[in-house]
């Protein structure tokens, strides 16, 4: 997308995962460890990755587009990158458009020395801020939002990197997880309010940073903790870990979708099994809509937990009635609605034997433009199946996302313009239903959704968007920026 106009890319019919960062501190083959950490994290994403790294006296950088095995594939790639100290970032582009030049992490050489910065998120105010700083003579190098917080580094008055650090984001609103290394060593911190994910392990004497668990796990490095939000956790070189927590206490509001669908299953966000979860929410829909059915089907991969939970709660059996081909592309990087469609045919096929003559249950985790869905039930009748009902592990995606998700405007997400039930014709199934937002918060622990106080950013689902969004109201009217948080939808 780009800043001047960052609605323009629709091609998909997923939700896009943000990015993913990773940053270790302390180790060996640090630059090596990162990669491995990247690649644990490249369902976030698959355009293009990065990885910078310090060796004491010079920062080094590669970055390239494609996916971490094409770019740091082999040893050469990665002997450009020495030193104890190294931080990566693989990304979709959701602020800034694609190109070698929004590649993270960003550097840039400060009066303080060097400055590394990677981003998983998304900044709701970077255009005003952006439009503040050329006018006082900035000059950007990127499209990327993240380019607008090391400009405002550069220009604070503070004295030190960690005050000049929290002075630039006491300006920025809307969410971040950043990993930031100077000569000093690495700084790494979230938003006020959590919205993207961030934790701490460690791997021997080495001290890492990472989106997701997952890839301590394949280091084999073990979780600490997670970064709270609005906290900075500081690492120098010699192994010395301080936090500080500049932005008081305001009430966490952690991106839920991260439970639905972004993270990986194998990961543990906030304490809890992503796996466990998503069967837990596959339990919930059960209660809420059952179906007259023979078999719970998944739409793989992102629906199989979920599937697993409701055929468990439900007491119908489970089938693998679609199989996928894991050696085609993700649907949404086709250009034209055609050949989005054939390229579902190309990752999906139905397995005739077990569809044939049954009524089915499908269940996935989201429905965005609907496509997808028209076509996987299609393909299902093509198949025979008798009846196809359609359940959804997510309530109705009605909103669009500014905190990282590369979501189409809102007149393009079928549930902003068709109720359930107009839905189910649209896409053809025999029944369509979804889980509830209540249903969703309690397969993640809570009793339900607290509306006076919400525990999670759910704005994608209920238009309760946690935050100001200076830019989206400066571009849809001016008397928007007047208005409370809660009325900015």
């Amino acid at each position: 997308m780009n800043l001047t106009n960052p609605f323009l890319d629709d091609n998909g019919d997923k939700l896009r995962e943000e990015c993913g960062v990773f940053g270790v501190i302390g180790a060996k083959d640090a630059s090596a460890m990162a990669a491995l950490g990247l690649h644990s994290l490249q369902h976030r994403g698959q355009e293009a990755v990065g990885i910078t790294s310090y060796d004491g006296d010079e920062f080094y950088s590669r970055r390239g587009l494609g996916h971490v095995a094409q770019v740091f594939g082999t040893d050469e790639s990665l002997g450009e990158l020495p030193g104890e100290m190294a931080s990566g970032h693989v990304r979709y582009s959701t602020t800034g458009g694609s190109g070698l030049r929004n590649v993270q992490p960003l550097y840039a050489d400060l009066a303080s020395g060097g400055f590394s910065i990677a981003h998983n998120g998304n900044i709701s105010n970077a255009t005003a801020l952006r439009r503040e700083l050329v006018e006082r003579g900035a000059i950007f190098q990127s499209t990327s939002d993240t380019e607008v917080i090391i400009h405002l580094v550069a220009t604070s008055r503070y004295r030190t990197v960690l005050d000049r650090f929290v002075d630039a984001l006491r300006l920025v609103e809307g969410a971040y997880s950043l990993i930031c290394m100077t000569s000093e060593g690495m700084i790494a911190c979230r938003d006020p309010l959590g919205i993207r994910p961030l934790v701490m392990g460690k791997i021997g004497d080495a001290i890492m940073f990472s989106s997701e668990t997952v890839a301590f796990d394949v280091i084999g490095g073990e979780l600490i903790r997670s970064i709270e939000p609005g906290e900075l956790v500081q690492v120098d070189h010699k192994g010395k870990i301080s936090s500080h927590r500049p932005f008081g206490n305001p009430s966490p509001r952690p991106c839920i979708f991260e439970h639905v669908y972004f993270s990986r299953p194998d990961s543990v966000m906030d304490g809890r099994s992503v796996y466990a979860v998503r069967k837990q929410i596959g339990a919930e829909l059960a209660k809420e809509s059952p179906a007259p059915a023979d078999l719970v089907i998944p739409v793989p991969d992102s629906g199989v937990p979920a599937a697993i939970g409701y055929a468990q709660e439900s007491g119908l059996p489970f089938e693998l009635g679609i199989v996928r081909s894991h050696y085609v592309g993700r649907t949404f990087i086709q250009p034209s609605d055609g050949a989005r469609h054939a390229g579902v045919k190309r990752k999906h096929n139905a397995n005739r034997a077990i569809v044939e003559g049954r009524k089915i249950i499908l269940i996935d985790d989201s429905i965005v433009r609907g496509t997808t869905s028209l076509k996987i039930i299609e393909m299902m009748r093509d198949a025979g199946a008798a009846e196809v009902h359609m359940r959804i592990a997510s309530p109705p995606t009605g909103h669009s996302c500014f905190y990282g998700v590369d979501t189409p405007e809102r007149s393009k997400l079928l549930a902003a313009k068709m109720e359930a039930e107009a839905m189910a014709d649209f896409i053809k199934a025999d029944s369509l239903a979804f889980v509830s937002i209540d249903g969703l918060y309690r397969a993640v622990g809570a009793a339900g959704r607290d509306n006076s106080c919400p525990q999670f950013c759910d704005a994608c689902f209920t238009g309760d968007y946690p935050t100001r969004l200076t830019d989206l109201a400066e571009r849809e009217t001016p008397d928007l920026l007047s208005l409370p948080v809660d009325q900015v939808a």
